[in-house]
């Protein structure tokens, strides 16, 4: 006979926070019940609850999965886990950079052609991207401000940076 082992992967940033055996799941208390009934245990494998050496042993991409999933919602030590493990996360397989994207919705962009993904690069292009649209929004929402005051469209237009037919566009006036 082969053994066989079932392995539970939570693919999530958050601490698991349910059941790890059946015991657990029930209400009984009765030893002579208990007595009579096998305890599953759950063998998880949780990446927030994990050490980075943990993860580090593993010899797949899942690896990398798991550690981009235990710091998605930590930028900063995201971007440390990027930088330390810039060479491996340089060339992420494809489905690996598929299931991050899926769990972690962290907009990672690639070429569906491509067979490995430069996932460090795709975090950076995805920052530059949130940051541009940030200052569009900041260049909106001045031209909204200024124009309340008062000031003249042509003005606002100079100030933001942006064409007057733009700026006309954001404030909803006719082009």
């Amino acid at each position: 006979m082969i053994p066989s082992i079932t392995v539970t992967i939570f693919f999530n940033s958050r601490e698991w926070d349910g059941p790890l055996s059946l015991f657990d799941m029930m209400d009984v208390s009765d030893p002579d019940v208990l007595a009579c009934m096998d305890n599953y245990r759950v063998r998880l494998i949780a990446p927030a609850q994990m050490a980075d050496e943990e993860i580090m042993k593993f010899q797949s991409s899942l690896r990398e999965v798991m550690l981009f999933i235990k710091y998605s919602r930590d930028r900063e030590n995201l971007s440390r886990i990027l930088k330390v493990n810039e060479k491996r996360f340089r060339e992420v397989e494809r489905r690996a950079a598929d299931v991050i994207e899926a769990i972690t919705n962290s907009g990672i962009k690639y070429d569906e052609e491509d067979e490995v993904v430069n996932v460090c690069q795709a975090i950076q292009e995805m920052r530059k991207e949130e940051r541009q649209i940030g200052e569009l929004n900041k260049a909106k929402e001045a031209a909204r401000n200024f124009y309340n005051l008062g000031v003249d469209v042509e003005k606002i237009a100079q100030g933001v940076g942006y064409a007057v037919e733009t700026v006309k566009e954001w404030l909803g006036l006719e082009a």
